[in-house]
């Protein structure tokens, strides 16, 4: 893995998708992080501070994101870090850094949140909880003496992704404490809302009624698929924040660690959560979106290998489900593929880039409603062949610099089904070559 993956964001999208950075970094990013590196050698500290924050700034339209802002001045560099509903104020001299992060006020803190508190100080590599006379706050100290561009990415992405999820658990299960220092969160458009909000019920509604058409017995995990992909697609397409998204991934990493329970009892699981769902009205439900810029991605990167070995194990089931003649599960299981990728693997740009195209290619309803170009049609069972493989091609090309092997894989695609067309692109996934030359 190149160190520089731990930058990569996603192509340009008008709306966020998943729980990654939706932005392009600097064009020059590698370039700055070199800079960084050697004003640190010559121990010229602020000018490589400032050319490390450069670095980390990201893009829409080519237009910046100021998902970090800093100032400066003879001898001290002052910032401001944005990390989904977490901002990180900090000061640099040339002998340390101070980073702190504001969560809860002091006299609001109950019992509960106390020990949570405490208990989170355990399990922090980095930052470290403290209060003052006003405020609950995590903060980070680093000594400058022997500095370098690595050196302070960890440390300070350690901060911002804790801080963005502890505020997010807070705002989830201590629901009479307000969070603090939110202000740079917006509510996202009543429209999208809305959408979001049908496409929850529409989906749910979908999931139901496809598990009444399978087997009476046997069927566990056919069902399994079917909830689990709901899950994933909510977290995906609709992302939600605050508690869905805390429940969410509550629920499905409850599923794939509990190995003393049967299917059957983790599908109940799952099924009372959708139930739970499936009650929340609209003003309760729009409380939990939200816009707001984010500077680091929260998932370790993996490794190609990882990735491709899941594709072989999840074509293998496929085939099992196809040879068997379990139709009626196939189209699912290939969406369940893509979205349990983008959640638990940290892809790099190329994968990534890749991976949402075939979920735009899937799930064509929701995408035109949100004003993108329909790539399926459902009712012609056609698609946008040019548009797809151009899609491709662009992605592999803007990529080949880097990885000089890379060779686009548009005109090996099937475009019989879509089914075909799901099967053919995984197929395509696993040739691609990754080698930096």
């Amino acid at each position: 893995m190149s160190w520089l993956d731990f930058f990569q964001t996603t192509p340009t999208l008008r709306h966020t998708f998943g729980r990654g950075i939706n932005a392009t970094i600097a064009k020059n990013e590698e370039e700055l992080f070199l800079e960084s590196s050697e004003a640190f050698e010559k121990k010229d500290v602020l000018n490589a501070y400032e050319l490390f924050f450069q670095s980390l700034l990201n893009f829409t339209d080519e237009k910046p994101n100021n998902n970090i802002t800093f100032t400066r001045d003879e001898d001290k560099l002052n910032f401001t870090i944005y990390q989904g509903c977490a901002k990180i104020d900090g000061r640099i001299t040339k002998e340390s850094l101070y980073a702190e992060a504001i969560i809860v006020k002091k006299k609001n803190a109950n019992v509960a949140l106390k020990r949570y508190i405490l208990e989170r100080n355990y399990q922090l590599t980095y930052a470290y909880y403290f209060t003052n006379d006003e405020y609950v706050m995590l903060k980070l100290y680093l000594d400058n003496i022997t500095m370098s561009p690595q050196k302070i990415f960890f440390p300070l992405r350690d901060i911002a992704l804790n801080a963005d999820y502890d505020k997010e658990h807070i705002k989830s299960e201590f629901l009479k404490i307000e969070l603090e220092d939110v202000s740079h969160v917006k509510a996202i458009n009543a429209n999208e809302s809305k959408i979001k909000y049908e496409y929850l019920h529409k989906w749910i509604k979908e999931v139901e009624e496809k598990v009444l058409t399978l087997p009476s017995n046997d069927n566990a995990s056919m069902q399994a698929f079917l909830y689990l992909n709901l899950l994933f697609k909510i977290d995906y397409l609709l992302v939600p924040r605050y508690m869905i998204s805390q429940k969410i991934s509550k629920n499905l990493s409850k599923y794939f660690s509990d190995e003393n329970s049967n299917i059957e009892y983790k599908n109940e699981e799952l099924i009372e959560y959708v139930e739970k769902l499936k009650k929340i009205d609209f003003e309760e439900f729009s409380k939990n979106f939200y816009s707001a810029n984010y500077t680091f991605n929260p998932t370790e990167k993996s490794s190609y290998e990882d990735v491709i070995n899941f594709i072989n194990d999840s074509l293998t089931k496929i085939r099992w489900y196809k040879n068997n003649r379990y139709y009626q599960i196939l189209p699912t299981i290939y969406k369940y593929v893509a979205f349990y990728t983008l959640y638990n693997y940290g892809l790099n740009p190329v994968l990534r880039e890749l991976f949402h195209l075939l979920v735009e290619v899937q799930n064509p309803r929701f995408f035109k409603d949100l004003d993108y170009k329909t790539l399926y049609n459902e009712e012609s069972l056609t698609f946008a062949k040019k548009t797809i493989t151009s899609r491709i091609d662009n992605v592999i090309e803007n990529y080949q610099d880097r990885f000089k092997a890379l060779v686009s894989f548009s005109n090996e695609l099937n475009f019989s089904s879509l089914n075909e067309f799901s099967n053919s692109f995984y197929l395509q996934l696993q040739n691609l070559n990754f080698e930096e030359i």
